[in-house]
């Protein structure tokens, strides 16, 4: 799904439910400004919960030695922080098709 059709979908929702208010353009302005509020956050360093959706968080990698793939040489790739998505369990359960009881709140080792 791209963003053209995360707004496509969105000024759908909100016209079945509450009738033709908002056009295309608006809905396009609410998902970017959502967007780039999770980004503004991220950036900062900061968590942002989506109840009953996920977490985005920031986690530090470490260093590391990697191999540059067409010499082979060992290079280290330093340290720094990466953006990481952690779903909610109500959205395992929904993708696994599964009811929420039945997840464990250990992480799957896929």
């Amino acid at each position: 799904m791209t963003k053209a059709d995360l707004v496509e979908h969105v000024t759908a929702q909100i016209s079945e439910t509450a009738g033709p208010m908002i056009s295309k353009k608006d809905c396009a302005r609410v998902v970017d400004a959502f967007l780039d509020a999770i980004k503004d956050a991220l950036k900062e360093q900061k968590n942002i919960e989506v109840r009953g959706f996920g977490t985005f968080k920031i986690r530090q990698r470490r260093t590391r030695m990697a191999r540059n793939p067409r010499t082979g040489t060992p290079v280290e790739v330093s340290a720094r922080p990466v953006p990481v998505f952690k779903p909610s369990k109500e959205l395992r359960a929904l993708v696994a098709n599964v009811d929420v009881s039945e997840l464990s709140d250990e992480p799957s080792a896929a």
